[in-house]
């Protein structure tokens, strides 16, 4: 990702203007370019702010069709923090939408999958799957470690998604 602090300011000034035409304006024109370090911050604050189905759905459509390999990093920051729920689900459904190589960040996707709602278990099963292929058995016992570490209750509605996954990690 390409760093740009003129873009950033540029871009944060755009979204705190509160201009619906505007601000989809530039995620579409944000499509078409590398991806400037900062911008997916900037959107996914605004994401969680806005009740505009419109721009969620524009921000969405960004985060979904990222192709700048990069640009995965700054993915994972932004579903470390603490954002909302549907946020979050965003987030991670990009993961797997965009694919983009998250296998890197396998134990970071186990984490939202315990801190997550099932929605976010869910995804964050579908892109470590996606990516077990391409993980040492080292990786693997890291992410089983964070099982371990935090098991769910055996009421969370969760457990047949994480047997799921420790079947798949176990392989």
């Amino acid at each position: 990702m390409l760093k740009s602090e003129k873009k950033n300011k540029e871009l944060q000034s755009l979204l705190n203007k509160n201009n619906n035409f505007l601000i989809s304006e530039a995620i579409g024109l944000l499509r078409e370019e590398v991806p400037f370090e900062g911008a997916i911050g900037l959107l996914i604050e605004l994401n969680d702010k806005t009740e505009d189905n419109e721009i969620k759905k524009s921000i969405e459509g960004f985060m979904s069709d990222l192709k700048d390999q990069s640009a995965s990093s700054e993915v994972i920051n932004e579903i470390r923090k603490e954002w909302k729920v549907e946020t979050i689900n965003m987030l991670v459904s990009s993961c797997w939408q965009s694919g983009l190589d998250y296998s890197e960040y396998s134990v970071d996707l186990a984490k939202a999958f315990l801190k997550g709602n099932y929605i976010t278990a869910f995804e964050c099963l579908t892109v470590i799957e996606e990516s077990v292929s391409d993980l040492s058995r080292e990786e693997k016992e890291n992410i089983l470690n964070v099982f371990e570490k935090d098991p769910l209750p055996s009421s969370n509605e969760k457990n047949i998604l994480l047997q799921e996954l420790l079947t798949i990690l176990k392989k």
